[in-house]
């Protein structure tokens, strides 16, 4: 079998029975083809059936060499060792050459995250003179209060937001459901958003459904979504990079410092791993200086010490003036 025709089989399997977004498939594609290329011009090989684990290493070398990150790195193994069980499970070979093929450790890197503060800052830069104004507001609860990836919110039905209950069903990745409660405030401004700008669209019939549109009564794209949030994260003054996934952090970063349960929030986030949610439990610098002050012996001391001195400076200077 050729590589074009592997390759074809393989994007059914990822869709089919793997269930994944139309993004994520194009990129464990487009990870296999770079391997076929540079298997094609350095070892002038066509056969899938001729790939060997020595030329697998020498493509991870020659990714490792560009100066690629190990994120990425990791990201192409995982690819490619997808790829060839694929082959394997289908098939079309009998050993997999990816067995011993190890990735480079990736370490976490922690999210970044807006305080109360700041997210009441950009709901309140919101320029509900204009039309639109309420929408932009509702989103930004929604994304906040729900932790929703962008492609959720985009997506999200109407017919899946239930207000007497104060739910919202979520169809996530690889079409799996979950239920998240909807906040009051998210609620209120959905309901305001609803009777307001909304009900003043003319609505695309395929669109009907829709919770958030535009002001053709059709779906907002993921980019007018992130235009809309850069902008008013520009209004409000903030210097951070600011994207709709820096509100599902701080939805679950929140929840977690706030004492969460961590599998809860595991389910409302819809991670297929806890350890993806374990990435929350990080702790702010303030908490671990208190803790440390309070509770290491040595800096402890030091403090008692001072305290001390600073009694006797007192007394010493309460005698003078006496």
């Amino acid at each position: 079998m050729t590589w074009d025709n592997a390759i074809e089989n393989y994007r059914t399997f990822l869709i089919l029975e793997k269930s994944l977004s139309p993004n994520s498939v194009e990129a464990y594609l487009n990870d296999v083809r770079k391997l076929e290329k540079f298997c094609e011009e350095n070892f002038s090989v066509t056969d899938l059936k001729k790939v060997t684990y020595e030329m697998l290493r020498e493509y991870i070398s020659f990714v490792s060499d560009m100066g690629v990150t190990n994120r990425t790195q990791a990201r192409s193994i995982s690819s490619i060792r997808s790829f060839f069980k694929f082959l394997v499970y289908d098939g079309i070979l009998e050993t997999n050459p990816t067995k011993l093929l190890e990735a480079p450790k990736v370490g976490r890197k922690l999210p970044s995250t807006l305080t109360v503060e700041e997210i009441d800052t950009i709901l309140n830069s919101v320029e509900m003179f204009k039309p639109e104004g309420q929408r932009n507001k509702a989103i930004i609860e929604t994304l906040y209060s729900c932790g929703l990836r962008v492609s959720e919110l985009i997506g999200l039905k109407l017919s899946n937001v239930n207000f007497r209950q104060g739910i919202i069903k979520i169809e996530g990745k690889g079409n799996k459901e979950r239920l998240i409660p909807l906040g009051k405030n998210a609620k209120q401004e959905i309901k305001l958003y609803l009777k307001g700008y909304r009900s003043y669209l003319d609505i695309q019939p395929e669109f009907e459904d829709i919770l958030f549109l535009n002001k053709r009564g059709a779906a907002l794209s993921r980019v007018m979504v992130f235009n809309i949030i850069k902008h008013l994260a520009h209004r409000a003054g903030l210097k951070k990079s600011i994207s709709p996934h820096t509100f599902r952090h701080s939805f679950a970063s929140h929840l977690v410092t706030g004492g969460a349960d961590l599998r809860a929030v595991q389910d409302m986030l819809g991670h297929e791993s806890i350890l993806t949610t374990e990435i929350y439990t990080h702790l702010d610098n303030n908490y671990l200086k208190d803790t440390i002050n309070k509770f290491h012996p040595r800096i402890k001391k030091d403090e008692e010490e001072a305290a001390e001195e600073e009694k006797k400076g007192k007394k010493k200077k309460d005698q003078e003036e006496e």
